[in-house]
């Protein structure tokens, strides 16, 4: 078995052999990438890299820069481990032909990965990655090297970057608010701070035992906010500091997770689906009076339906797009925001071109000091449009193959109904108006009106299989926000799940 290079990049355990992440196999993917390059007539144009503090990301970032000025590129490798989104900002900003980001964002502690960025900062889409592919399984086994030496341009990127969410967002706002924040042991951190502080909100309490660096990620299970437990600390913080809001940045900081306190003072995360129709409404409100094209706001065909419904009844043109920012960038201009459940939030497409969680936390920042409690602007936002409520539940796996089964499962057998909602499936391999992936939804509606959706769908970097669900009532129902959690949560436990073995190993 070999590390497969996809439309992720490079992503696996660190290690030896062709199946892992090591120098070698580093300096082959960057051997195949710069001989595509050059055959597409960009010899000689300049190219990005940067890394995370994972293990090996150093050595890999390291030779990817070394072999892409051995063939002969203007590398721009930025001087010290940082987020995600600055090789994105970079690659757009300097007109880059590529990116190479060396990261494993969430995954677990053991993994690292090479992420590439084309088409002015925006990930890379079939059939580019095919034809990398080939052209490392071409490219020689020992490519020239040169040194890389430093670089002005390099060292200017943060302030480079910091300097454009100046502009995007304006004056400091006037009105405190008091954040806490963790990077969960990541790279965003110090930029995540020195952000928020330019944008007037100095007041901000880190989660000290997940602040700095550390490939380990020791307090956590996973380094992901959208895992059980991920956030305790942070709410904790905030709970004890009198926050005004919580954000947790995963370790590369390209996503943004978000808590916020209930009337009781109890604080809870909010789902991506929640944030993204809080950041799109904020957005629609910059937009207004909305000019002609209408502004496109793009999300995924597992991400909630609230933000589309918000952005057809203002006059804007909601897109939805495969899973994935590759594809959310792409939905079509203007573009004026993307989200995905998964906690990535583009606010900024004109300077990056990808998800980007240090502006979005500037972002929640802002709205909050304008509207306050973001809990109560999503009750408002309920009252208006419908009450939406999100879920997923995700299957870790031993054997890919279990995700296959669960899948025909589904297709072969689906359920005639979920928590006593008659559903209908629909394979979306093939079926319905949007685009074609490997995914089944599952969808119906009760007499009072209240709708149910669920997609299952194998994940893209992880060996998971995840089911997204959603129920709307209605405006003016009055369907109660706890019974619409728990009809969703019954809805999604009598879904399938892995077959049992009594050896897991076969």
């Amino acid at each position: 078995m070999t590390l497969r290079f996809g439309t992720a990049g490079l992503r696996g355990p660190v290690g030896d052999g062709p199946a892992a992440m090591n120098v070698p196999n580093v300096i082959a993917a960057t051997a195949g990438l710069a001989d595509w390059l050059t055959d597409r007539g960009l010899a000689g144009a300049t190219v990005v890299v940067g890394r995370d503090a994972r293990r090996g990301s150093d050595e890999f970032a390291a030779a990817t820069a070394q072999v892409l000025a051995g063939a002969g590129f203007d590398v721009i490798a930025l001087p010290e481990p940082g987020p995600t989104p600055l090789v994105a900002f970079a690659a757009r900003a300097h007109g880059a032909a590529a990116g190479v980001m060396i990261t494993a964002s969430h995954n677990p502690p053991a993994d690292n990965g090479y992420k590439v960025y084309l088409d002015g900062g925006a990930q890379l889409i079939s059939p580019a990655d095919r034809e990398i592919e080939a052209a490392i399984a071409a490219a020689p086994a020992s490519p020239a090297t040169a040194a890389v030496g430093p670089d002005e341009r390099a060292r200017r990127v943060r302030d480079d970057y910091l300097a454009r969410l100046d502009e995007r967002f304006g004056p400091p706002a006037a009105a405190p608010v008091r954040i806490a924040l963790t990077p969960l042991h990541g790279v965003g951190g110090s930029l995540a701070v020195e952000a928020l502080r330019r944008n007037g909100f100095p007041d901000v309490h880190v989660v000290e035992e997940q602040f700095a660096p550390d490939p380990d990620f020791p307090t956590v299970a996973f380094p992901n906010p959208e895992e059980p437990g991920a956030a305790d600390l942070l709410l904790a913080l905030a709970a004890d500091s009198g926050a005004d809001l919580a954000i947790a940045l995963d370790p590369d900081a390209d996503r943004c997770a978000v808590g916020v306190p209930g009337p009781d003072g109890t604080w809870r995360m909010l789902t991506g689906d929640e944030t993204g129709a809080l950041l799109g409404t904020a957005i629609l409100d910059e937009c207004e009076p909305l000019g002609q094209p209408r502004p496109v706001l793009a999300s995924s065909i597992v991400s909630g339906t609230l933000m589309d419904t918000i952005a057809t009844a203002r006059g804007a043109r909601p897109v939805r797009t495969l899973t994935g920012f590759k594809w959310l960038v792409r939905a079509g201009e203007p573009l004026a925001y993307a989200y995905e459940e998964a906690l990535g939030h583009c606010v900024d497409p004109e300077a990056v071109r990808d998800k980007d969680g240090i502006s979005a936390a500037v972002a929640l920042a802002r709205l909050t000091a304008e509207r306050g409690n973001l809990g109560a602007l999503l009750e408002e936002l309920s009252a208006r449009y419908g009450r939406h409520a999100t879920a997923q539940r995700s299957l870790r796996v031993d054997r890919l193959a279990d995700i296959g089964e669960v899948m025909a499962q589904l297709r072969a057998d689906p359920p005639a109904a979920l928590a006593g909602i008659g559903v209908t499936a629909r394979d979306l391999r093939r079926d319905g108006p949007g685009p074609h992936t490997d995914a089944v939804e599952l969808t119906g509606e009760d007499p009072a009106g209240v709708a149910l959706r669920i997609v299952a769908r194998p994940s893209g970097t992880e060996p998971k299989l995840k089911y997204y669900g959603q129920v709307v009532a209605p405006p003016g129902g009055s369907a109660a926000p706890a019974a619409l959690t728990a009809l969703l949560a019954g809805a999604l436990a009598e879904l399938p799940g892995p077959p049992r073995r009594t050896d897991r190993s076969s």
